[in-house]
């Protein structure tokens, strides 16, 4: 990982580099394999690379307090010198959260919380003090302990296509939209419904970067058809999944074929 980290952070094409928010393997039904744990991982990343930008996709809010969270965002993006994206979402994994005894709760439950965390979260990470009296979250008159070089705050991705909550959500909060996995209908359906929730709270939806992941298949040809599909359909970014084992023979491939789209 660190060696295609560092031979990405060369190659132009690439915009950002990704690390994930799981603590068991994903993809996978062997739960024995070792896996990284993205925020450590993605401070060493950084120190590592001096020109990506560089994020989890995406965080699980239910995992850290998202006051904790707000201090080691704004900690990263002083270490990297202003290259965070924070990614966040509402979490979903019932195997790990119910192995380490993290409550999830409902869906409906999942996501008051990823809201009131986002209060939380840009308060600190924008404001001197921050109050929130919420139902999961209460701060008064909290401090952020160091202030992030990215002003206001570091831009907020959400990810996660739930028409009700999350989109809605991410039209008040972020200023850039994950599309997980799925085809480039889904995508436009769910980008849709990500434009009407801005349009009912007067927010202009070019404020947000839209991106969607796409799974690289070993065909740097196919992959790069890929990202063109999601970029004709509005994505203004593809995050292109390296499924491992990892190595740098992949990216000058997958970048040439990604340059003839331009």
């Amino acid at each position: 990982m660190l060696a295609v980290w560092r031979a990405a952070d060369g190659i132009e094409v690439f915009e950002s580099g990704w690390t994930s928010d799981h603590f068991y393997p994903m993809h996978t039904a062997d739960l024995s394999g070792s896996r990284l744990e993205g925020w450590t991982t993605l401070t060493a990343l950084a120190q590592a690379t001096r020109r990506l930008r560089l994020g989890t996709l995406v965080t699980g809010m239910h995992y850290r307090h998202p006051a904790v969270l707000a201090n080691m965002a704004a900690t990263l993006d002083v270490i990297s010198s202003g290259r965070l994206e924070l990614g966040i979402g509402t979490g979903w994994n019932e195997l790990e959260s119910s192995a380490y005894g993290i409550e999830m709760g409902t869906p409906g439950q999942r996501s008051d919380r990823f809201e009131e965390a986002c209060e939380v979260l840009t308060g600190l990470l924008s404001q001197q003090t921050t109050t929130v009296e919420g139902s999961y979250y209460q701060v008064t008159n909290a401090r952020c302990g160091v202030r992030p070089l990215q002003q206001p705050h570091p831009p907020i991705c959400i990810g996660g296509s739930g028409r009700r909550r999350t989109l809605r959500t991410a039209a008040r909060f972020a200023q850039h939209w994950n599309f997980d996995s799925g085809t480039c209908e889904q995508f436009c359906r769910a980008r849709d419904v990500l434009y009407q929730h801005c349009a009912d709270i007067g927010r202009d939806p070019a404020q947000i970067l839209l991106s969607s992941q796409v799974r690289f298949t070993g065909d740097p040809a196919q992959t790069a058809a890929a990202a063109a599909a999601f970029g004709a359909a509005g994505a203004g970014l593809a995050i292109v999944h390296l499924p491992p084992p990892h190595t740098p023979a992949v990216l000058e491939p997958l970048a040439g074929a990604l340059s003839e789209l331009s």
